[in-house]
């Protein structure tokens, strides 16, 4: 069920030390709000208790959910990309119709963050970036039309 995770040495880094955050600081802070909830008697009629072991579920799912990534990650190094060709770890510099200019870092799914321009490489604006050179202009459907984007320069991406 797991797909391959790119990410970047950083992207890493960041999942694994959400991973031990997660399975160490709150687990314990959920195990001490289950215990305290049964300390307030019957846990069938307990919100609490309920809610309490919801969140310890949540917990778990998104635990899972990284060490499932962790497991399946493909790190990529941006050293070792070359500057002729958008790839996952690229910084690639693009000027739309109106003429402004935008420096979007293309990373794997786990990494993505749209506010800091770290685009997915499975977004729509990531795929049709993705493979481009220096030059090309892509036409990207959006939900308020169509979008250009010509690629104006690539450089490896440094965070």
């Amino acid at each position: 069920m797991s797909k391959d995770v790119i990410v970047t040495p950083e992207g890493l880094a960041n999942l694994k030390a959400e991973l031990e955050h997660l399975s160490t600081a709150r687990r314990r802070e959920v195990a001490a709000r289950i215990k305290e909830a049964r300390e307030f008697g019957d846990i069938s009629e307990n919100a609490e208790y309920d809610d309490a072991k919801n969140e310890q579920a949540m917990l778990e799912a998104r635990i899972a959910q990284l060490e499932d990534k962790v497991r399946s990650a493909t790190v990529i190094d941006a050293s070792d990309l070359s500057t002729d060709v958008v790839r996952v770890g690229s910084a690639v510099h693009v000027k739309d119709e109106k003429g402004h200019s935008t420096r979007y870092t293309i990373v794997g799914s786990a990494e993505a963050n749209p506010a800091e321009l770290k685009l997915s490489n499975e977004s729509p604006v990531g795929k049709a970036l993705l493979g481009r050179k220096r030059g090309e202009e892509v036409v990207i459907a959006t939900p308020k039309g169509e979008r250009r984007l010509k690629v104006t320069k690539i450089d490896v991406s440094s965070k």
